[in-house]
Parts: C-alpha cells; structure tokens; sequence
C-alpha cells in the first residue's frame, strides 16, 4: 500500500514540475545595452518563451560631423501584448527617425541585427522658380513700382514744402499776394514806363507786379551756362529780356542775387537793370528766375574775343565799371538810404557790354553789404597802450564760394584778409577791377598808321593753367609777386598810359593803398576825350 502511494507521489510530480533540464531550454539569453537589467551599462539579459531579444536604432545629431548618425541600443522584451508592440514599432512612422527589429531563435541572436531607419527628408527651401519665372517676374514688376510710386511721392512732397519754405524764407510773395487770390493781375504800358513809374526807391518793382511779370515771359534761346544757373533770352510784350534760371542746388545765390538788386536806390545806369524775381513750378519741379535787361553785346569776356577797341571806346568803357562800382561801394544815408556793397566777384565774364559802348555790372550771387545802422562802436578791449577798436558787421553771404581764383586778391590768396573787416572786401574788388582793365587795354589799338592791338587773354595767361587752382595762383601772386605785363606800345597812347598808373596802383600788394573806385572815376573823368560814341 505504501509502495502505491510512493509511486503516485513520483508519477504527480513527474507530471506537474518540469525537471530543471526543460526549465534550463524555455530561458534564452540576449545581448543588452543601455537596456540592462540592474541599471547595468551592457551585459546579457534572459528571456522565457514568447519573450523576444532586440536591436534598436536611432537617428542623433553629431556637432563634430555635423550630420545625424545611428545610435543603437540591445535589451530584451518580455512576452507580454507591450514586447510585441514594441517590435511592430518600425511599420509606424516617427517624428524622429528610428526603428526595431526583434528575433528569439537562438542565444544572443540580437547581435546580429541591423535595423535601418529611413532617411530624413530635406525641405527645400521654397522659392520663385529661375530669374525668368512668371512668378519671379510679377513679384520684381510689382515692387519695384510700388517702390517707385512711394518715391515719386516723397519727391513732390519734398519738393512742394521746400518751396513753400523758400517763398516763406524768402519773402517773394507779400501778405495776401497768392497766386489763387491773384491768378491774372493786369499790367498795363512797356517796361520801361513800369519802371519809371515804380516807387521810385530803386529797389525795383513791386512784387505782385514781378510775379506776373514772369508768368508772362516767353523764353526764346539760351544764350549761356554759368555755375549759378542758365541764362535765356525771353520776350515780354515785344521786350526782349535777359532771364537766368537758377540751379536747385544754388537757392542761396539766387536769393542773395535777389536780395542785392531789391536793396534800395540800387538801380544805377551802370549795374544791371533788375525787373523781377520769381519761383516758378509744379509739385515736382521748381526753378528759381531772375529777369534782368538784355544786353545782346553780352559779356565783356565774349566782347573782347571779336572786338579791338581804340582809346576812346576804352575810357568809355572803364569809367563806366568804374561808376557802377563806385555806386556800389559807396553808402547812401537818408531816411530810405543805400547800404555799402562789396561785389566780390568781379571780372570780365560778370560786367555786361551796353548798345552805347557802356559798361554794367551784374551777377551779385556772392556780394556783401556793410551795416553800418547795426555796427558795434566804443567796444572796449584792454591793450597796453589802451585803445578803442570799432567793429563793423557786414552781412555776408552763406555761400561757400568766394569768387573766382584767377582774380582774387593777394590777401585772398594767402588768407591774411579779414572778412569782418568791409573795406577789405572793396579793395579786393579794385584789385579784380584793375585785371579787367589790363583785359580792356590789351584789346585797344595803338599807332598812326599801323594799328595794332595783341590778341585777347586773360590775366596770368602765361603764369597759371587755364582752370588754376588756390595753389597755383598763390605761388604767382604771393610768392612771386608776378603781375601781368604792360607793354611798351601803350606809352604811346595817353589813355592807356593812364590807365597802366590807374591799374598797377590797384593791383598792389597791400591793399591800403589801392585806389578806392570812386578816385579811378575822377581820375578817368579828367582825360579830355570825346565819350559821345554809340555802338551800332
């Protein structure tokens, strides 16, 4: 009975407890890393029937080679629903780039895997197509006249402001003077009855006349270009008129210009004739003008190319440069007086030849007055012995320009002149004055029989390149002390020995004792010659 119950105790555990060999062959053991159990870093790992080894890879970006590369890792999976999951997990996509694959045929068998994971894509970047694309080519049109019609506007903008601003700066248009308010003012008679009939100050005529002056102008030809602008010659009424159109870029000439010929008892037989100033344009352009008398002989620099003078056409001419300047320069008192004027720029190409053999002056974009109502007096400063020094303020331009080179003074040359000082800047007028005279006189015809006169040049023609610089006239002028030469044929001709005295005093060096333009008018005024001569 004991025997049976041995037995069946052997035969039940025969049949419910697998012997150790079975147990041994349901374990198998996989290859792990980074999925090691004990937190190990690799090692193996063991897995029961169902279970599954596997190998893993993931896409990891490497700063040194800048480019993604694989990471793999080992472990096991357990038998459950998640191991299979898991090894299912290569068939779905990520949003990085990784996969799996899973095997549980022998010991280790993971080490054999190499699972791949699909490349990343690269989004190119999005663009128009080629150069000559539709697309391209309508983007290119569009902004660039959207930029264009923004630009156009600002411009007129601009510029319609600035001439807002100028006419407010500069005072062309009165109270109340609009061009709305007065678009079609009637002017009745010739020109020179409107000016005879002006106020009678000088200065011009009124300003609402002027503006409609110069919308009635009709411009006929250029007659020249200079650095200020262009002169045209115009017609108004039948009267012909010499019209210069400013520059943009010169506004502050073209404003001190305007400003000298306005000044009061400035109207003289020998400086140009003013009529009117005006600003005249659209929103999108703008030109300043200035109508002055024609003189169609023009300049006396054209003049001199075509034309010989003799003794008496000479003196003519020079004692009329030599009023107009003494106009200038000389100050009128009075209740309505006229200040002071320095010229500053005189030479042949800015002094006008007139149909009776006269001479006026013109271009006085760079010219000064002197103030003498606003000059500080008795001023005190301590000096040993003491003394008083009497300032004078002169109202000088804002141009950066001073005239020109070929006919500055010495003391311009060497910058030893003091521009507050404004009987500096009239010395350096007769010193320029004294030029265009040895100009004058190289063109005047000496001999009885045989008459001769030496071709036109200008002064330093010999010395000095034709557009000298501050350098090259400073070494001839200063330096050397080179002035231009007198020939010995005008000994023989009382009018150009006179005026060789007249011209070498006022070019001389120290400008203390240049003659003054009122002393060369008296000195001219004495020679016993007939002037009553007309050019035809």
């Amino acid at each position: 009975m004991v025997n049976s119950r041995e037995l069946a105790v052997k035969s039940a555990s025969f049949i419910h407890f697998p012997s150790a060999t079975n147990i041994i062959q349901t374990l198998k053991r996989c290859y792990c890393e980074g999925h090691c159990p004990d937190n190990q870093y690799n090692g193996t790992c063991e897995i029961r029937t169902g279970g599954v080894c596997f190998t893993s890879v993931e896409a990891v970006y490497d700063d040194s080679q800048d480019k993604d590369v694989p990471l793999y890792t080992y472990g096991c999976l357990p038998d459950d629903e998640r191991g299979l999951m898991q090894c299912k997990g290569h068939l779905v996509p990520h949003e990085q780039s990784k996969s799996i694959q899973c095997c549980n045929d022998k010991d280790l068998c993971n080490l054999s895997l190499r699972p791949t994971y699909p490349e990343r894509p690269t989004t190119e970047t999005p663009g128009f197509g080629p150069a000559d694309s539709l697309p391209f080519t309508v983007l290119l049109t569009t902004v660039t006249f959207c930029l264009t019609l923004v630009l156009l506007v600002v411009a007129i903008v601009f510029i319609k402001n600035r001439r807002k601003e100028m006419q407010r700066k500069f005072g062309l248009y009165g109270k109340g003077y609009s061009d709305e308010k007065y678009p079609q003012m009637e002017v009745h008679g010739p020109l020179v009855s409107l000016i005879e009939q002006s106020s009678g100050s000088g200065s011009g005529l009124p300003i609402l006349v002027q503006r409609t002056i110069s919308k009635q102008i009709q411009m006929v030809h250029s007659v020249g270009k200079g650095r200020y602008g262009e002169v045209w010659l115009a017609k108004w009424r039948g009267t012909k008129v010499a019209v210069k159109v400013f520059f943009t870029t010169e506004e502050q000439s073209w404003f001190r210009e305007t400003e000298i010929y306005q000044t009061v008892l400035m109207r003289h037989e020998n400086l140009l004739g003013f009529i009117a100033a005006d600003i005249k344009g659209t929103g999108s352009w703008t030109q300043m003008l200035l109508i002055t008398d024609y003189h169609e002989f023009g300049s006396l620099y054209d003049y001199l190319q075509d034309h010989c003078l003799d003794p008496t056409s000479l003196l003519l001419m020079a004692q009329s440069i030599a009023s107009g300047l003494s106009h200038l320069h000389i100050e009128i008192f009075g209740t309505k007086g006229k200040p002071a004027i320095a010229h500053r720029d005189i030479k042949s190409k800015n002094i006008l030849v007139k149909r009776n053999g006269e001479c006026c002056i013109a271009d006085f974009g760079l010219a000064v007055k002197y103030l003498s109502d606003t000059k500080v007096s008795d001023q005190k400063i301590i000096f040993d012995p003491p003394c008083t020094i009497i300032f004078q303020e002169i109202d000088v331009p804002p141009n950066v320009r001073s005239g020109t080179r070929r006919y500055m003074a010495p003391e311009l040359l060497d910058k030893s002149m003091n521009v507050h000082n404004f009987e500096a800047h009239k010395m350096a007028d007769m010193y320029a004055f004294a030029l265009v005279m040895w100009e004058m006189s190289r063109r005047c015809v000496t001999g009885d029989k045989l008459k001769v006169a030496d071709e036109y040049a200008v002064p330093y023609y010999d010395c000095v390149p034709s557009d000298p610089s501050f350098e090259d006239m400073q070494q001839v002028v200063c330096a050397k002390k080179i002035r231009p030469q007198i020939p010995s044929r005008w000994d023989s001709e009382e009018v150009l020995q006179c005026l060789s005295k007249v011209m070498q005093e006022c070019w001389h060096t120290n400008p203390d004792v240049r003659l003054t333009a009122l002393r060369v008018k008296k000195t001219l005024s004495k020679l016993d010659t007939d002037t009553t001569i007309k050019i035809v």
